[in-house]
């Protein structure tokens, strides 16, 4: 049971590892393709915030 649940911990660290950091343009680009009717209230707000008015730091 132990081997299972650190297989899966494993798997779940890999996977998240994979995306974008929220507010690269990477992360914009693959949000935009995305059906804006999938968007979570977090990724709409962080797409507005880092997409649409980024400020120039």
């Amino acid at each position: 049971m132990k081997a299972i649940s650190l297989i899966v911990v494993a798997a779940v660290l890999l996977l998240s590892g994979c995306a974008p950091e929220v507010g690269s343009k990477k992360w914009c680009e693959q949000l935009a393709e995305k059906p804006k009717g999938d968007w979570s209230a977090n990724e709409a707000k962080d797409y507005a915030k880092h997409c649409i008015f980024r400020s120039e730091e």
